[in-house]
């Protein structure tokens, strides 16, 4: 199965090493996908596991889950990455209603102890 990251591997030698804490991401890049990827399956532990601890206060995994349970998650795009710690992308998903829609963020990203982690987002569109 072709991991839901869109990177054209599969899931086991793509994302599953991130989900499973086997590996942890090495880029910014890697991190979004992963967090994508995430969301589809849905991984809600995970998605709070990776996001800045300073930030956490902000994010339940509760509803992280659900944000992954109630859409389907189609296509991620990678649009441009302006520097190391920054991810402008377009994730693709059907709504609970099923319409498409299309939530283009410019993701800020943050290594803590040789770690990466998702800080925050600027909704762009």
């Amino acid at each position: 199965m072709n991991c839901s990251c869109c990177s054209e591997k599969t899931y086991e030698e793509c994302c599953k090493p991130f989900h499973t804490g086997e590996k942890h991401a090495p880029t910014a890049e890697a991190l979004m996908r992963s967090r994508f990827s995430a969301f589809s399956i849905p991984n809600g532990k995970y998605l709070m596991e990776t996001t800045s601890p300073s930030k956490r206060q902000f994010h339940n995994t509760k509803d992280l889950q659900e944000w992954g349970e109630i859409n389907e998650w189609t296509k991620l795009e990678i649009v441009d990455k302006p520097s190391m710690n920054k991810v402008e992308f377009k994730a693709h998903y059907t709504d609970e209603d099923g319409q498409n829609q299309i939530h283009h963020e410019l993701s800020l990203f943050k290594m803590i102890q040789n770690r990466w982690y998702y800080v925050s987002g600027e909704f762009l569109d």
